[in-house]
């Protein structure tokens, strides 16, 4: 069943002023969700819009929101880490401004049968997608080991030894298959923070979702794919909610925004990278959100913007592909 309701994303404001959508451009929304961005790009300038997500039900939100801006919205189904590659299928080689809103949706979140959230008893799922390994595949298959690995690193989970040992534990008893169960299972070792009013939950259910999802390797790719993409002059606007994600989008961008180092008497000239910069910050520091926002939108509050413009400088070769 198609979600009628509109879900307002982000920083939609800020987004948009960042991209500053003009008439004729082409514009690549590369994690639809409930289509927030595109619409609002779709209403700021007569531009044309792709939609690219993994989730089917993404998709069709995006078949019906298609019809209210005919000829002017295309959405694809697929990973934005992939954007280069789908859009290359479409006859696309350039675009003018990418948009990503990197994590889960509202949508997602909303809807038990997907597993995302322990505020609603689910099947324990977590695939933003119709693929892989579930989240129960790996609370159920992994060794106690990775699964601490897992927890520590992607969650930030100082207890994660704990949490791991606790979920080995229990699954002897029987396979862990529902949120609420890996909840309570969490819940039992790992105590309340003292006024912080996050679940104690919240930090494994975050790193299993990243690592069901591969969601920092898909954050990688796709920032480099929205680099080759950019015309000179496009835009790239890239929102985060956690500082693992915020991490690999700053360091992107500082690395793509920093001159070449100078060549000293020390160093030959031939091994100094002589990467120009491919893009120009539009702003040294992130955009958090207003006030007001964060008071409104619970999700808002964690949430960064950092934003910058292609230059006409070549794209920086991917990881292993350097000149030798």
């Amino acid at each position: 069943m198609t979600d009628t309701r509109i879900h307002i994303p982000v920083l939609l404001e800020e987004v948009i002023a960042a991209l500053s959508p003009r008439d004729g451009g082409l514009y690549v929304d590369g994690t639809f969700g409930a289509g927030g961005y595109s619409r609002a790009l779709l209403r700021s300038a007569s531009c044309r819009v792709i939609g690219i997500d993994r989730d089917p039900a993404a998709i069709e939100r995006g078949r019906a929101l298609a019809q209210e801006f005919p000829g002017r919205l295309e959405v694809i189904e697929g990973r934005f880490g992939d954007m280069a590659t789908l859009l290359a299928d479409h006859g696309v080689g350039k675009v003018d401004g990418v948009a990503l809103d990197v994590g889960v949706s509202s949508p997602q979140i909303d809807e038990p049968e997907r597993g995302f959230s322990f505020r609603f008893d689910g099947p324990l799922d977590m695939r933003m997608g119709r693929d892989g390994p579930t989240a129960a595949d790996v609370v159920n298959t992994a060794d106690e080991a990775e699964l601490a690995d897992i927890i520590y690193q992607l969650g930030e989970e100082r207890m994660a030894r704990r949490v791991a040992r606790a979920i080995v534990a229990a699954r002897r008893e029987a396979p862990i298959e529902r949120t609420a169960r890996l909840a309570d299972i969490i819940r039992s070792v790992v105590p309340k923070g003292k006024g912080d009013g996050i679940d104690p939950a919240t930090r494994t259910f975050q790193a299993l979702r990243i690592h069901v999802n591969d969601e920092l390797g898909e954050l990688r790719r796709g920032l480099s794919a929205a680099e080759s993409l950019l015309a000179p002059g496009g835009r790239l606007a890239v929102v985060s909610f956690h500082s693992l994600e915020d991490r690999e989008v700053k360091a992107f961008l500082r690395e793509r925004s920093s001159p070449p180092p100078s060549p000293s008497r020390h160093t030959p000239v031939t091994a100094v990278a002589a990467h120009h910069p491919s893009f120009r910050l539009l702003s040294r520091k992130p955009v958090d959100p207003s006030e007001a926002e964060a008071r409104n939108n619970p999700r808002a509050r964690s949430a960064r913007l950092r934003a910058a413009e292609r230059t006409e400088a070549p794209a920086f070769p991917a990881p292993g592909k350097e000149a030798a």
